[in-house]
């Protein structure tokens, strides 16, 4: 029996009025992961890739979080009006927050 779930995430970044395009290196932001099967499973997948671009951020050295959208879709991609997972990482509007 599996117990696990593959989903498709991408990650993108405001594009203006053309909308959300791919960020920063699109192949390094664009993959797979398995997770548990549960009614986490998105949440834990999109959690996996917020931690990994938070990381690269304070690698980077840069002052707060980027404005990103990570889409996820179960199994396979179909397109960003059809994603099964959105979730939008923001910077603080007040700097001084961070």
């Amino acid at each position: 029996m599996d117990t696990s779930t593959d989903w498709v995430y991408r990650v993108f970044e405001p594009h203006g009025s053309e909308g959300w395009r791919p960020y920063d290196d699109p192949e390094r932001w664009h993959g797979s992961i398995t997770a548990d099967d549960s009614t986490e499973g998105p949440q834990y997948a999109a959690a996996l890739v917020i931690a990994d671009l938070m990381t690269e951020w304070e690698v980077r050295d840069l002052p707060r979080a980027r404005h990103v959208r990570v889409v996820l879709w179960l199994g396979q991609e179909r397109g960003t009006e059809d994603p099964d997972f959105v979730v939008d990482v923001r910077p603080p509007s007040d700097p001084d927050a961070a």
